[in-house]
């Protein structure tokens, strides 16, 4: 089966009675597997068998239904804000027009209440002429609502146009069948144009609000420079950012953005990853360090290979999961799309009704005939079809604005009703890299030179037990070397160090130096708490053991504790043996876990977690993809891998734990929002539909405008659009760590990379982030470092501090 997943832009639509037409006609098409109409954006996501339909069948589905469809040629053009600001300019110049002509009629029609008096009781013909004169540019500027109009009724399918355009039009011909009868009745020129003005001022406001909510879309396009700096020949040329193809290399200097993902080749600096990440802080970026198009270099100068182009970028790959997510639909929406899809004919139905009952019962034609008018305008099926892709379209784009990739909009109606959040522990919990947590050594020996010897040794090994013990050791200056390196595979490694002979390895390999030593019992507590022990022997004498374990995760207790707050429960799974899952737990605040299971066992667990309530799993989204796939949400944390994201419904870019509870806090805001908007277009119409059809005039001979009823229906739809950016609002509840304000220290001596290395490595002891920038002769470092200590350090390396501001 050959699928496609194609986008299309679609014109003609007005309510959410339109949208629900053309998904359905979509629908019936055979071959056609999903389709998503976004009321919202004008757009249509269709996947389809190609094999079977194509997307000039889809286009004339859509025709045929009385709308318009193109297929959207890729996402770079796909600049929503952009399209809607246009369309909302040429609708203010269509209303400025229209408001100044109406204010005229006003003034002409309504102006005697005030003590103007243009035209006598004489004139009536004359003034219903001049009205009627300048209704008609009204009515041509606004035509659209007539052709839209007219054409769903034609079709049997009417929308909100044909309810502006029946209530319009009614007030129209009534006033001029005035005029040929002598000018016998009031005239409803005002009503007809005013009609039309304020529905105009309705959509005005309402595109104005809808761009609103595409802001982050918008900007995550923009981030993209427009040209960038390759080198071409040996050369620095500027391109087009569209132009760059895989293998060029591009320059990038302090203060401009990287315009495709890439790996560095040469130089270093600080990259803001804000945009991608959510992460405040600046990133130390050095030579094979990878870069993501979008994000900035605040500081420094590299050059970079381009890697990923157009759309295989990170940025596009947000861009379009954003996109996707917005165009797809939770439940909740399909409800209002089946309100939709009888509300306008409901309408109609009720218009005709209140019509007959009053014109039966007064025998008064003008009084049915407002009433009638009344109802078809103020109902508002816009604020019913918008209460949905609005939140949706806000929430996707606060979410990416956070580094929360959202893949779909169902996503957040499951996550409202999440009880349970299952954890893989293996590079979701801990680091997935081992790590020394305890040191304990014989009595009579010198602490630090023992770590010191042991990181000798290992540092001529690639296991990754043997890095744990480089990195645990925090010494900078080593003079000895080991001799004689013999490895023992799946047992440890033997050296000579200043002449005395050092075993490091499990207990097999120093079984025979070891017997009977009291600090076994040490090794046996690690053994208790999950840990792996590496022993230490001199000269046939255990003199140390290493406690290695796999690290909990920065924030990882604080990311459960927050979903406990919430009263979350929480659970880990995970191939490793019991005693091992029963440390990381207790570690890391987790109140249950199983222990060596097999990915069939985990699915089996989800399944079984299931039939009590949605579940989340956590999992890097590399060895969890099974079970990302089976549960009701599947949260991949990490880089935003490919694997990440076709297995996971959500990517949290930043790594952070901490953003599961996010995610589920957004869940329960949109889906807040989302209740809320429903909930006030369907009380507005309940309201004020039996209102405009005079249920209170035999009582208090209260009598709806439909000016007055334009005027409503038009501020119900602003009301839920601006709702809904209440979303925007939506903070994480746990505080990212400030940014660290930097300061400039200018170095005199350094020549070449190895220079830049060097400076580097002996600054690093203060600020793991420092940025050394060879061109300029400087390096970037905190402020919080001492002065003299720079000093001091630079100068015992062979290099002059120049100044430091």
């Amino acid at each position: 089966m050959d699928l496609k997943n194609k986008v299309f832009d679609i014109v003609g639509m007005s309510c959410a009675a339109c949208s629900a037409r053309v998904q359905d006609a979509v629908n019936k098409l055979d071959g056609v597997e999903v389709c998503h109409v976004n009321l919202l954006k004008n757009s249509m996501d269709v996947k389809f068998n190609n094999e079977v339909t194509d997307e000039d069948k889809i286009i004339k589905a859509v025709k045929k239904a009385g709308y318009s469809a193109s297929v959207r040629e890729n996402i770079q053009n796909n600049q929503v804000s952009a399209k809607l600001k246009k369309k909302s300019d040429r609708i203010l110049i269509r209303l400025i027009v229209s408001a100044i002509l109406v204010l005229i009629l006003m003034i002409i029609s309504m102006g005697h209440m005030v003590g103007i008096n243009i035209f006598d009781e004489n004139q009536k013909v004359i003034k219903g002429i001049v009205e009627l004169t300048i209704t008609v540019p009204v009515i041509l500027l606004n035509f659209k609502y007539f052709t839209s109009g007219f054409k769903g009724l034609v079709r049997l399918n009417p929308n909100m146009d044909s309810l502006v355009a029946v209530g319009s039009a009614a007030s129209l011909i009534y006033s001029v069948y005035m005029i040929i009868n002598g000018g016998s009745g009031h005239y409803y020129f005002e009503s007809s144009a005013m009609i039309l003005t304020f529905v105009t001022i309705g959509k005005y406001l309402e595109s104005k609000s809808k761009a609103k909510t595409t802001e982050a879309v918008t900007k995550l396009i923009n981030l993209k420079p427009k040209t960038s700096i390759v080198i071409v020949d040996g050369e620095e040329s500027v391109i087009e950012s569209e132009k760059i193809q895989k293998g060029d290399i591009v320059v990038v200097k302090g203060g401009m953005s990287f315009p495709v993902d890439g790996t560095i080749i040469y130089g270093d600096g600080l990259v803001d990853e804000s945009t991608i990440t959510g992460e405040s802080l600046p990133v130390s970026k050095t030579i094979d360090c990878e870069v993501i198009g979008g994000t900035q270099l605040v500081s420094g100068y590299v050059k970079f290979v381009a890697e990923r182009i157009g759309e295989e970028t990170t940025l596009a790959g947000i861009i379009k999961l954003v996109d996707q997510a917005t165009n797809t639909k939770p439940k909740i929406a399909r409800f209002a799309d089946k309100i939709s899809r009888v509300f306008v004919p409901f309408v109609f139905l009720i218009a005709i009704i209140s019509a007959l009952v009053w014109f039966i019962t007064t025998k008064d034609f003008e009084l049915s005939l407002n009433f009638s008018i009344a109802v078809l305008v103020i109902s508002c099926p816009c604020a019913l079809g918008l209460a949905t892709p609005t939140a949706i379209m806000v929430g996707t784009g606060k979410a990416a604005e956070l580094g929360i990739l959202v893949k779909s909009a169902e996503i957040f109606e499951v996550g409202d009703k999440v009880k349970k959040v299952m954890f893989d522990k293996t590079g979701t919990i801990t680091k997935g890299m081992p790590e020394v947590t305890d040191f304990v050594c014989a009595e009579g020996y010198n602490k630090l030179e023992l770590i010191s010897i042991a990181a000798i040794i290992e540092k001529t090994s690639d296991h990754p037990l043997g890095k744990a013990i480089v990195d645990y050791d925090n010494s900078s200056d080593r003079h000895v070397t080991a001799e004689n390196i013999k490895y023992i595979p799946s047992k440890g490694i033997s050296a000579v160090v200043d002449g005395d002979t050092y075993l490091l390895g499990n207990y097999d390999f120093v079984e025979a130096c070891s017997t009977g030593n009291p600090m076994l019992s040490d090794a046996e507590s690690f053994s208790k708490q999950g840990k792996t022990s590496i022993f230490m022997c001199k000269n046939n004498n255990l003199v140390a053991i290493f406690g290695i374990s796999d690290a909990l995760k920065d924030n990882a207790v604080e990311a459960v504790k927050l979903l406990h707050r919430n009263k979350i429960n929480t659970l880990m799974i995970t191939g490793d043996n019991e005693l091992t899952a029963k440390e990381i737990c207790s570690r890391a605040g987790i109140k249950d876990f199983n222990a060596e299971l097999l990915p069939a066992d985990k699915n089996a667990i989800i399944r079984k977690q299931q039939k009590k309530s949605p579940v989340i799993m956590v999992g890097d989204g590399i060895n969890d993809s099974p079970a990302l796939a089976a549960a009701d949400i599947g949260i991949a944390v990490g880089s935003g891998t490919d694997i990440a994201l076709d297995s996971a419904d959500v990517v949290l870019i930043r790594d952070d734990l901490r953003d599961v509870h996010t995610v589920i806090r957004l869940c329960h805001k949109v889906m807040k929002n989302i209740k809320e908007n429903l909930f006030w277009a369907l009380i507005y119409n309940l309201i004020c539909i039996p209102i405009a059809a005079g249920v209170f005039y035999p009582v208090w001979g209260f009598q709806l405008q439909p000016m007055y009823g334009t005027i409503a229906m038009s501020l119900s739809s602003v009301c839920v659009v601006t709702n809904a950016l209440r979303i925007k609002r939506f903070k994480r509840d746990y505080a990212i760590r400030k940014e660290k304000k930097m300061k400039t220290v200018y170095i005199d001596g350094m020549m070449c990379p190895h220079c830049q290395n060097r400076v580097r490595e002996i600054l690093s002891a203060f600020d793991a982030n420092v940025v050394v920038d060879l061109d300029n002769k400087c390096a970037e470092i905190s402020e919080n470092v001492d002065n003299d200590q720079i000093t001091d350090v630079i100068t015992k390396a062979g290099y002059k501090v120049v100044q430091i501001k």
